[in-house]
């Protein structure tokens, strides 16, 4: 897989699973544009990549302004040039009991990982069409778009209609041959790997707790640009947990 002729839009990437794949795409080749509302870990991160030879920018944005993201996407063509995939990475999980629950915190999650799918996936699209640009397009939703602990309603309902929001744009823009996925991330641990209990990698049929360098590989096979047949899927990634019982004996 060769990455050196893209420009990858990564949002969220300033932590977590976003930095994770801004750094796996720049060590690949592609020119990585990180964009966050967090503004100094992202540009520690754009200075990680320089300082090891790779190619990366960062943009201030908040993933729910729709005026943000216009003004990103024209800073980006102005500044750095046609973007190739997007990764709609960017989210909050926001856990509150059923009935403490308001409109408000309700309207923050659903905009924040839902919403800005739709309007960055709209914007690209544009941009791909009109330039004649056989774009990818990987969504981040989650297990819990297919199993549910209590007090999750808002997460869980934004990351199952990701998934769903994914195979409604392959349809729309796939006569562009624009292709469109989504990931499913299990438990995927950023930080503090070597502190993990034995219990937490035996829920795992892999039999380990996930890495961000398992959700990169997923995602580098979904854009790359061989893998044309594939589109409007959800690649789940969770070292096999959610189907493994649950029953003791």
């Amino acid at each position: 897989m060769n990455f050196h002729d893209e420009i990858v839009l990564i949002t969220g990437a300033s932590n977590g699973i976003g930095r994770g794949l801004a750094l796996s795409y720049a060590e690949q080749g592609a020119t990585v544009i990180a964009c966050d509302k967090d503004e100094e870990h992202g540009r520690q991160l754009v200075g990680e990549i320089r300082e090891n030879g790779g190619n990366g920018f960062f943009f201030y944005c908040d993933v729910r302004d729709p005026k943000n993201i216009n003004e990103l996407f024209d800073e980006i063509k102005q500044h750095v040039g046609t973007i190739s995939i997007l990764i709609n990475n960017a989210g909050v999980s926001s856990f509150q009991p059923l009935f403490e629950l308001d409109i408000e915190q309700w309207d923050d999650v659903i905009q924040t990982n839902l919403r800005s799918i739709f309007l960055f996936s709209k914007q690209a699209g544009k941009l791909w069409k009109n330039e004649g640009v056989q774009g990818r397009i990987v969504n981040m939703a989650s297990t819990r778009a297919f199993m549910s602990e209590p007090d999750s309603e808002a997460y869980a309902a934004s990351k199952g209609g990701i998934i769903a929001l994914t195979h409604a744009l392959a349809s729309s823009l796939s006569h562009y041959n624009i292709r469109v996925n989504s990931i499913s991330p299990g438990w995927i641990q950023t930080e503090n790997y070597e502190q993990l209990r034995e219990v937490d990698h035996e829920q795992h049929l892999s039999n380990r707790v996930g890495k961000v360098e398992d959700v990169a590989k997923a995602c580098f096979y979904l854009t790359d640009r061989s893998n044309d047949f594939v589109t409007g899927e959800n690649l789940t990634v969770d070292g096999g947990m959610t189907r493994k019982m649950i029953y003791k004996h």
